[in-house]
């Protein structure tokens, strides 16, 4: 069991889930003040309903601003507070005077509970939390999260794609490599290395896959973009060299090309996003972790969610009845 109180990342990734969001807005059923387009609530509201008092609400909120106005926290001045004081000051017995007020909106209601240590009532909130998190992951995804990264449109059209730069790829290896059968497993493994920092079958240890299950079909899109400029990019500089050199290259030549070829700056910033969204994704959805790629993790997006658990969000069976045709067209090429 996760402990939110202890991390961010945790905290972000359930705050930036609209679907949960939504299902504990219901499950709370906690009365706001209606004001800008979402519910709000005072520091005393808060206090009463995680039962303990202002100050300590004043507290947390002192160590933790950042963190609670990013998630929308925000303290009301000037012409929103009077805004605010003519539809809610009499219910709230607002003074005329008071310069500023903070109020939470839902999202930081549940940040605060997230947080607090001291409270049984937040203890509780965010068990449950957990809990719904855990059922709407199961609900989108039929009870498993493996294939989660078929559900974005993106994988669907790079999967067709895919293929084509692969068999470039083994086909430099076998025209332009003077080395034995092993070859095309080896510099996967190399390749996938560069990309991620792992072989297949270590990738396959922490996804938990089946010896039968392909690597490349719970990869997401992104890091197969990325695999398939290594293998097209390498599949033309092997082609290159073997031709100037009027012959199959060495494994050492070879070794140096891949090398050289994985520190050009072209790919840096690509294989670093590719790293962050492996990592955030894979902790976030599958509740893995890469331990290689642990400085990689972040806050999954609130765009993520929505392509891979959105009403956009579909999987791979439905998306090729819908496109049925192309595959079609493929197949008679």
């Amino acid at each position: 069991m996760k402990d939110l109180t202890v991390s961010n990342i945790d905290r972000q990734n359930i705050l930036n889930n609209y679907i949960v969001i939504m299902q504990l807005q219901d499950y709370v059923g906690i009365p706001g003040m209606y004001f800008k387009e979402q519910y709000v609530f005072t520091k005393q509201q808060i206090a009463e309903f995680y039962q303990i008092d202002v100050v300590t609400i004043e507290r947390y909120l002192e160590n933790n601003e950042k963190e609670l106005k990013h998630n929308g926290y925000n303290v009301l001045k000037g012409k929103s507070l009077k805004e605010f004081k003519e539809e809610f000051g009499h219910i709230l017995n607002l003074s005329s005077r008071t310069p500023q007020l903070g109020v939470f909106n839902f999202r930081s209601f549940l940040n605060i509970g997230m947080l607090l240590v001291e409270s049984d009532m937040a203890k509780a909130l965010r068990s449950k939390m957990l809990d719904i998190v855990i059922d709407s992951l199961n609900q989108k995804t039929g009870g498993s999260t493996k294939y989660i990264n078929q559900r974005d449109e993106d994988f669907f059209n790079t999967i067709l794609k895919e293929p084509h730069y692969r068999k470039e790829f083994t086909n430099a290896l076998k025209e332009y490599l003077d080395l034995g059968p092993f070859k095309y497993s080896y510099y996967t493994d190399k390749i996938y290395q560069c990309v991620f920092k792992e072989k297949a079958d270590e990738y396959k240890r922490v996804l938990k896959l089946e010896a039968n299950e392909n690597v490349r079909d719970t990869m997401y899109a992104e890091v197969l973009k990325l695999i398939a400029s290594f293998e097209n990019g390498l599949a033309h500089e092997m082609k290159s060299l073997s031709l100037k050199y009027n012959r199959k290259l060495a494994k050492a030549e070879m070794d140096n090309l891949l090398e050289n070829f994985a520190e050009h700056p072209l790919f840096t910033p690509l294989i670093n996003d590719a790293r962050t969204k492996m990592a955030t994704r894979d902790y976030g959805f599958r509740q893995v972790l890469h331990e290689n790629l642990e400085q990689y993790i972040d806050s999954v997006s609130k765009t993520d969610f929505d392509r891979f658990l959105g009403e956009k969000s579909k999987t791979l069976e439905e998306r090729i009845d819908e496109n049925i045709d192309v595959f079609k067209r493929l197949k008679d090429r």
